[in-house]
């Protein structure tokens, strides 16, 4: 592999190398630190921290690795011949699915329905005790995906 998909394939394994460690920093320490918090806090901290998360710089990692992983699914089918091909399919599928297709799906629902809740009710509190351990078990997954994805689209530059 060379050229222009060498480099945008670089740039995604990048992109979901980021992505796998934001995603793990919530798996490893984030949620169990808003866990330890009165529910009326971990609440509203995680409805700031909601709030927050769409910055430019996390959504350019999110959606850019998003846009290169489509890249990566088109080349792998227009180069299909090449030893890499099916690493780049593998990798940009594991992206889509694991991250963009399971934050829509999963994460972003229970998000939206945490905004509604006003920390200090008994609902709040309630929701709050199986968000914690549902959001965070679901979101092992989206870490473990752009890890995975990482990985091969690393080793479609090796072949």
């Amino acid at each position: 592999m060379k050229g222009w998909l060498f480099v945008l394939t670089l740039v995604a394994a990048l992109g979901c190398g980021l992505m796998a460690g934001a995603f793990y920093a919530f798996s490893s320490f984030v949620m169990r630190a808003l866990g330890r918090l009165p529910a009326q806090q971990g609440v509203a901290a995680m409805q700031a921290i909601n709030l927050e998360a769409p910055t430019p710089g996390f959504m350019a990692g999110l959606i850019g690795t998003a846009a290169l992983s489509v890249a990566m699914v088109v080349s792998s089918l227009f180069r299909w011949g090449e030893p890499y091909a099916p690493y780049l399919l593998a990798g940009g599928l594991t992206y889509l699915v694991g991250v963009i297709v399971l934050t829509g799906a999963y994460h972003i629902p229970r998000n939206d329905r945490l905004a509604t809740l006003e920390p200090s009710s008994p609902d709040a509190a309630s929701y709050w005790a199986r968000y914690l351990v549902e959001w965070t078990s679901w979101n092992h997954v989206r870490t473990l995906a752009p890890l995975a994805a990482s990985a091969l689209l690393m080793l479609a530059l090796t072949r």
